[in-house]
């Protein structure tokens, strides 16, 4: 059970890790946007969904019970899949290219965070 419970607690410690790299590459990103108003309001509200990802997740790793883990997790999807909704507004607007990278990784993300929830809701029916 230990075993279980380590690995559990390095995978949560590597995502903690994983979303604050991405909510910082969201903001170094955001410094290379051109100086308009547009680029400004589209960029604060990605900054503000990136940002949420990690700081929801963190939340939910300190939840005091599955009912607050579940809906911390579900914050964290919301964020994420936000996040790439401004993405691809910067993209197909024209004001700039997300890098290839960093939209992978928001999807990724986006991924297993969804795939956690839905262990979460289903996975503790005991």
């Amino acid at each position: 059970m230990k075993v279980v419970n380590s690995t559990k607690m390095e995978f949560a410690e590597s995502l903690r890790k994983r979303t604050k790299k991405f909510a910082i590459d969201v903001i170094k990103m955001y410094r290379k946007l051109p100086a308009t108003e547009d680029a400004r309001i589209v960029g604060r509200q990605l900054i503000r969904a990136a940002t949420s990802v990690a700081s929801n997740y963190r939340a939910a790793c300190r939840a005091r019970s599955d009912k607050e883990f579940y809906a911390k997790l579900s914050i964290v999807v919301e964020e994420a899949d936000e996040t790439l909704f401004w993405m691809e507004i910067l993209k197909e607007s024209g004001i700039h290219n997300t890098p290839i990278e960093l939209e992978n990784e928001a999807i990724e993300i986006l991924a297993i965070m969804a795939k956690s929830r839905k262990t979460a809701k289903y996975g503790n029916t005991e």
